[in-house]
């Protein structure tokens, strides 16, 4: 868990990819794209079982460490009209009744209007975006809103980092851009089963990696310091290149000189 100060708000970073708003003791939660897999295994793509426990037992201990008494949806709660299956909603009355005295919000997404709302009996408020919290304009698209910082989902936000023997791995991570140049914090996809959108970061965001249980700030160089030492490695590798040569040139014609001179002295005795 990071912590940090949003538009003025203290705010938890969580290795879920939940953000936990302190001030209002509120828990946010992007793209849960809950049924997903059922939707897919009922077009015949056959994928694991399990998602939907694995994702209801995150938030529960999120809802723990956090003690949060508002757990909101950033849209996306539902993937599609495939998940409306009797087994997905066994689950989620199930689970519902352990929080029964749990205020949650769901921010229309555009998977939600696909798919429809979740059964009115789960409780859960239902509201289109932006819906304004505080110093917040929660959204599922990313969009500015005058007058707060919009914190939103919808494009599973993901980094690539690259290292020195060339490996790569990709990460999801929290997006957040600068509060005076663009100020809209996007949240990594909560769901098990969903796919991630490689960022185009702005000089000014700020990137939140998770790495299992790790949230980290990943620092980037200035492209110009970048290109001035990648010019001074590239100046540096061929001035070695161009002394290796020079050297290799004289041993080379240092033993053909002595070759030749044993020749000679040979030739001589006969």
């Amino acid at each position: 868990m990071t912590s940090l100060k949003l538009a003025g708000t203290e705010v938890q970073l969580l290795a879920s990819g939940a953000m936990h708003l302190k001030a209002g003791q509120t828990l946010l939660i992007a793209d849960l794209h809950l049924g997903k897999a059922s939707s897919f295994r009922q077009l015949g793509v056959p994928v694991p079982h399990g998602t939907t426990q694995s994702n209801l037992q995150a938030i529960d201990r999120d809802l723990s460490d956090t003690q949060a008494q508002h757990l909101i949806f950033l849209g996306d709660f539902l993937h599609s009209r495939f998940a409306h299956t009797p087994a997905l909603h066994d689950s989620l009355f199930t689970w519902r009744k352990t929080h029964a005295q749990l205020p949650m919000t769901l921010i229309r997404g555009n998977h939600d209007s696909r798919a429809g709302d979740p059964p009115s009996e789960l409780g859960i408020t239902i509201v289109n975006e932006p819906f304004l919290l505080g110093a917040f304009a929660l959204c599922h698209h990313p969009q500015q809103v005058a007058g707060h910082y919009t914190l939103a989902g919808h494009l599973h936000p993901c980094i690539t980092l690259h290292g020195k023997a060339r490996e790569r791995l990709r990460l999801p991570c929290f997006w957040l851009g600068d509060e005076v140049q663009y100020p809209v914090g996007i949240l990594p996809a909560y769901g098990d089963f969903t796919g991630m959108y490689e960022i185009e970061r702005r000089k000014a965001d700020k990137v939140y990696a998770i790495a299992g249980d790790v949230v980290r700030r990943v620092e980037f160089k200035d492209k110009t310091c970048v290109a001035r030492k990648t010019r001074k490695l590239r100046e540096k590798r061929e001035t070695n290149t161009s002394a290796w040569i020079a050297m290799a040139n004289f041993e080379f014609f240092s033993r053909l000189s002595r070759n030749f001179r044993a020749f000679r002295v040979t030739a001589v005795r006969f």
